[in-house]
């Protein structure tokens, strides 16, 4: 079931074509990586989706109805560009956050004080903001973006800032959100990210969307058909040309009698052909088919799209 579903929405700005007839389909409970360089167009849908500025022509839906004024309540967006009150104590301006949002005084007292438990903050409610280092800072607005339970998540670069072990935390917190029934929107540079968290993502570049789908789906549609073998007991191996569909990478000795072979295959060659060929060489440890990640997806479509539009 579709959650958000964006049906060619343009939006210009003065000369600029932000977006181009952009089409988006967000399942329902899944995490949704919104991915594209600089000025791709993703902050102005972000926008869109947050009421902040309206579409020049297109529809969007959530949950299957026309966006709606009604609709803010239930969301909760992270901009990447991000601030607090200074001077507020942290306590003070989470529960004045949480009150704007809806949330009833003493539900939202409560539902705070187990978040800050939960990222071993609770020291830090009656200090002030400016107190508080960046990354702390920035695990009070995660917070106060997620207080009100919105079915929809928008988060802009969650992890600029963090450290890695508080990285892990959000991950781990972001995780936990989906389980519990959000849908997530989340819009990073991080390709690691990417494959660890999302379910889906869309590319957006020059305002055009150029790549929709599962994460899975997506690598397995640009596999190389590369395959590295691990190879113990090898007493020989072929120093010959091999035969037709097959490509030797590399070949690299990992012991007396043990070798790592990368190599790609044309397209009609099966895998059980590759094991076939190499049995007579050694005995297989191990064997995987490397598939392309998708940093590399990214840039790979990035440049082609660029040299296109350059022409």
């Amino acid at each position: 079931m579709q959650f958000i579903q964006i049906q060619e929405v343009t939006k210009a700005y003065a000369n600029h074509l932000a977006l181009n007839k952009v089409s988006l389909s967000v399942p329902k409970q899944t995490i949704y990586g919104l991915l594209g360089p600089n000025g791709a167009g993703k902050t102005s849908l972000i926008r869109i989706i947050n009421q902040i500025t309206a579409p020049d022509s297109g529809q969007v839906f959530i949950d299957g109805e026309l966006l709606h004024a009604k609709h803010i309540a239930h969301i909760g967006y992270l901009p990447e560009e991000r601030g607090l009150y200074k001077k507020m104590k942290v306590g003070e301006q989470a529960l004045y956050l949480a009150q704007l949002k809806g949330v009833d005084k003493k539900v939202a007292e409560k539902r705070l004080k187990l978040w800050f438990e939960r990222f071993e903050i609770m020291g830090w409610w009656n200090r002030k903001v400016e107190e508080l280092s960046k990354g702390m800072q920035q695990k009070i607005q995660f917070v106060v973006t997620v207080i009100h339970e919105p079915k929809l998540l928008i988060f802009d670069e969650p992890f600029s800032g963090f450290d890695p072990i508080n990285v892990n935390i959000l991950k781990e917190e972001i995780l936990r959100l989906r389980q519990e029934g959000a849908t997530i929107i989340f819009s990073t540079h991080n390709m690691s990210s990417v494959e660890e968290l999302c379910d889906n993502i869309a590319l957006i570049n020059n305002g055009n969307k150029i790549l929709e789908g599962s994460v899975r789906d997506i690598r397995q549609q640009y596999r190389t058909n590369t395959f590295e073998v691990h190879l113990s007991n090898v007493s020989s191996f072929f120093d010959e040309a091999l035969p037709n569909g097959f490509h030797l990478i590399s070949k690299t000795a990992s012991g007396s009698d043990e070798m790592n072979v990368l190599i790609q295959c044309d397209p009609h060659v099966k895998a059980n052909d590759l094991l076939s060929f190499l049995l007579p060489f050694g005995q297989i440890v191990s064997y995987k088919e490397l598939l392309p990640s998708m940093h590399d997806i990214f840039i790979q479509q990035i440049e082609s799209q660029n040299i296109k539009i350059s022409i």
